[in-house]
């Protein structure tokens, strides 16, 4: 009979980045002890396989890279006047944001100060752009005014993300995400079954820890089950918005933790593969595949498992 492990209910942490220089060693500590415990936290700063059906939402994705497709790709001037400065001129603010974080990060695991930065971030003076597989999503999760879907239909699906770093953007009043350690989705992988609401609060970032930090930090930092809940009658039923922003390993990072607990593998082989996880049946029918995973990696791998949060050691058969 398996262990019962009692999982205590610390709920989501709120860190400050208020003095941010003078506070750094107390900020790195709260943000270890939060992304150790719980792997998601909130920032205050001044300055679905798991559900069967897709989410309802619509989304618009961008990045850093800037092909002449791409760039054919944003909303026109005439349609929306600056949205392509605007949009910019924030993922670069966020993207800022985020490196003081991962910095933090990356000397609480025991890595490099830029180890996480140049793991994520292209070089603006002739680096490859191309390599940047960070994105901001802008989503809208459809309005359900005057309907009762119950209790097990959700705006977004139980799931972890497989990025290094969520930041997460959000409107007042406009509350649904929940929180789970993961045992819902990864039974005997997972640290409990009770989903915590992240109630919107003006001025705080939401943030969590993905599958590839997860990985990076030799799991000590804990990629967590998170879903959007859809809204009952008697609540605010009208359509929703965010703003994800994921900080992903460039294709050609290592990603690879200081204890080396698992084989190295790079940013673009990782997503291949979360890819091929979450998404195999659509892949072999539209061809979506982007990066191959090498023979090399593979083989480094075999002894491995994807489960909903990272890896596992694989299974042999009795």
């Amino acid at each position: 009979m398996p262990a019962v492990i009692e999982v205590k209910d610390v709920g989501v942490p709120q860190i400050s980045l208020r003095d941010f220089d003078e506070r750094r060693d107390e900020i790195r500590q709260q943000l270890m002890d939060a992304a150790s415990d719980v792997g998601f936290f909130t920032l205050n700063a001044q300055i679905r396989p798991s559900t069967g059906y897709p989410d309802p939402k619509e989304s618009l994705q961008m990045g850093f890279q800037r092909t002449r497709d791409q760039d054919l790709s944003w909303p026109s001037d005439d349609d929306c006047p600056g949205f392509s400065d605007d949009a910019m001129r924030f993922m670069e603010e966020v993207r800022d944001l985020s490196v003081r974080v991962m910095e933090l990060f990356a000397e609480g695991v025991g890595l490099p100060k830029d180890t996480f930065t140049e793991g994520t971030v292209s070089p603006d003076d002739g680096g490859d752009k191309n390599d940047s597989m960070t994105t901001l999503r802008m989503l809208k999760y459809s309005e359900c005014e005057g309907k009762d879907f119950g209790p097990d239909y959700f705006r977004a699906g139980a799931h972890a993300d497989f990025d290094v770093l969520t930041l997460l953007f959000q409107r007042e009043g406009q509350d649904g995400l929940e929180v789970c350690p993961g045992k819902d989705i990864t039974t005997e992988f997972g640290r409990g079954d009770k989903w915590t609401p992240v109630k919107v609060e003006r001025g705080a970032i939401v943030v969590n820890v993905g599958d590839q930090l997860k990985r990076w930090s030799d799991d000590r930092l804990q990629s967590t089950f998170h879903r959007v809940r859809c809204p009952r009658p008697g609540e605010n039923q009208q359509a929703r918005f965010s703003l994800g922003f994921f900080n992903q390993a460039r294709r050609d990072a290592v990603i690879q933790g200081p204890a080396k607990r698992y084989p190295p593998i790079t940013g673009g082989e990782f997503l291949a593969q979360a890819m091929k996880r979450n998404y195999d049946a659509a892949m072999k029918k539209s061809k979506l595949e982007t990066y191959e995973v090498k023979a090399e990696t593979l083989e480094a791998n075999k002894d491995f498992q994807v489960s909903g949060t990272g890896l596992e050691r694989a299974k042999v058969a009795a």
